[in-house]
């Protein structure tokens, strides 16, 4: 509930002016980059929609009601109309083979069980045309919507089409291009960007992170304007986990070639995801694997950016090509590893590229 909401003014004007209106549109697509808003600003708009006490100066302010029955219920994740899906949930299933199931999308079976109904979870009536147990209205919200099998998002169209009265769906999503043309054409999409020098400062000046002069330089360097970043790479430690990497990096920066660097990197992803599962006996090792390895490109990416912007400055066009396909190297080795290709494979491939790629020629 207090969590900020820094730095999105254009997104926040659009759900204030759709709620004014008195007649929001039932789905809604929020993207933008990773931990700059999206779910909390999905979770403030389901309280102003379920909660009866929400008035004009609540929807204005976009801050909906404290201290009511409804905010107790939602802060302590027991609202019955409030239904937030999360590829986590399938450790939750009724079904052996979602339990089961590695923690990396999200599968038809269990938006049917969550939401569509369908399947397994026929004999129940669907969620999503249950009648409201307040009486207020059902919200639906699915967190990291980019994961959602392209089964399962056939499977919403229909209710997306044709949704029950008083029911809206928010979509959080931060890559909206791996949604189908078809479900982004049917709801409504409010993008969401980084946040700008000044509202970083005033996330971190609300926030009770206490990183040192030089490591907060560094994350903020690292976040680009994503307090969720910046939060991540406090919390686990990315700064001093740089500092270990650093000299391979630049060593290949150089045009030159470590022969460990590649087992340093899938050394770091293995322990960043012996840490989630460790905090989380219920976390996916798989699902920890994907976010170590997502932590891993995001530092090697803001170290890209950093050269690339030097390059530019620089006025060196060559060198500033080559970091452009580093970059694009990056993007290359995330869509293989969402592929299931070996780790260990895909950062030696990547380490030997960048080495080819940046010769001295190119880097100096």
């Amino acid at each position: 509930m207090n969590a900020a909401l820094l730095g999105q003014d254009h997104a926040v004007r659009a759900m204030v002016r759709a709620l004014r209106r008195g007649r929001l549109h039932h789905a809604w697509i929020l993207h933008g980059p990773l931990g700059v808003g999206k779910f909390t600003a999905s979770m403030r708009l389901a309280r102003l929609l379920l909660d009866p006490a929400t008035t004009g100066d609540h929807i204005e302010r976009f801050e909906p009601p404290r201290d009511t029955e409804v905010a107790r219920l939602i802060d302590a994740g027991t609202h019955p109309d409030l239904h937030v899906i999360r590829k986590e949930l399938a450790a939750e299933s009724e079904m052996r083979e979602l339990r089961e199931r590695k923690q990396t999308n999200l599968p038809l079976d269990l938006l049917r069980e969550r939401m569509l109904g369908g399947g397994a979870a026929s004999a129940n009536t669907p969620p999503v045309f249950r009648t409201p147990l307040l009486g207020h209205g059902k919200v639906f919200i699915i967190d990291e919507a980019e994961l959602l099998e392209v089964e399962a998002q056939n499977a919403m169209l229909k209710t997306l089409e044709e949704p029950p009265e008083r029911t809206w769906i928010i979509l959080c999503t931060q890559q909206e291009d791996r949604l189908l043309p078809t479900i982004r054409s049917r709801c409504q999409r409010i993008a969401f960007g980084t946040l700008p020098p000044d509202a970083m400062a005033r996330w971190w000046s609300q926030s009770n992170l206490a990183p040192s002069a030089s490591e907060r330089a560094w994350v903020d360097g690292f976040a680009c304007g994503s307090p969720g970043m910046a939060k991540l790479a406090v919390d686990a430690g990315l700064p001093a986990a740089w500092e270990s990497l650093r000299p391979g990096v630049e060593a290949l920066a150089k045009g030159g070639y470590s022969a460990t660097l590649a087992e340093a990197m899938a050394e770091f992803v293995d322990d960043h995801a012996k840490s989630i599962v460790k905090a989380n006996e219920q976390a996916s090792k798989e699902a920890a694997n994907r976010a170590g390895a997502r932590a891993l490109l995001a530092m090697l990416g803001a170290f890209a950016q950093s050269r690339l912007r030097e390059a530019v400055k620089d006025q060196n066009p060559d060198r500033a090509e080559r970091w452009l396909e580093a970059i694009d190297r990056l993007h290359g080795v995330d869509a293989e590893l969402r592929a299931n290709l070996n780790m260990k494979h895909v950062l030696a491939h990547l380490v030997s590229e960048w080495s080819r790629r940046l010769h001295p020629a190119g880097a100096r």
